[in-house]
């Protein structure tokens, strides 16, 4: 038994000796395209970071498509941001999808301020109400995440959640347009 084991040994060190060299060349060259696979989505990143408008491709590693999504919204290029989310949330990238709707949110909140300031109340409203749905979709993705947790009770009291009430049953309520009272407050007019 101990001279076939030798004789085998003797017949498989060769061949080792070989093979071992091969396979750690392999997983050199392995290593090598991960490390210029990082590097390039790194610097993607800080292009898209430094302002420098970058397409991305849905197939781009989930920090990228994050960094994409935040130039697109801070451009305000939100209907460009769409496909990108939906790619994150095909590639189950919970926490980069949640970052990247976080951004969505928040470049909503900013055009809902601004038409505010401009006094476009009735333009500002569905803005609130799609970014208080985007930082709700950040949180189911992202339970502990606390920024868009603070924003969305921002959000939330801009625009008041009435509770749905049954509409098959009694009397539809017909309102002139001139009667709506909108729920974004506005600026207080005339005295006390």
């Amino acid at each position: 038994m101990r001279e076939s084991g030798r004789r085998l040994w003797g017949r498989l060190r060769p061949r080792l000796l070989l093979a071992l060299p091969v396979l750690f060349g392999l997983a050199a060259l392995g290593f090598g395209i991960a490390a210029w696979r990082a590097d390039a989505a790194n610097r993607s990143i800080a292009a898209l970071e430094a302002g420098m408008d970058l397409d991305v491709g849905a197939a781009a590693p989930a920090s990228v498509l994050v960094a994409r999504v935040g130039y697109l919204a801070g451009h305000g290029r939100l209907e460009e941001t769409e496909p990108l989310v939906a790619a994150l949330d095909r590639a189950a990238a919970a926490d980069a999808a949640s970052r990247a709707r976080y951004r969505v949110a928040n470049a909503r909140m900013r055009e809902a301020f601004g038409l505010l300031t401009r006094g476009a109340l009735d333009k500002a409203g569905p803005q609130v109400t799609l970014a208080r749905q985007d930082y709700r979709r950040a949180l189911r993705d992202r339970p502990d995440f606390w920024d868009a947790k603070f924003n969305l009770d921002v959000a939330s009291r801009l625009i008041r959640d009435f509770p749905e009430f049954d509409r098959a049953s009694g009397d539809e309520l017909r309102a002139e347009p001139k009667q709506i009272w909108t729920d974004i407050p506005g600026q207080p007019r005339g005295g006390p």
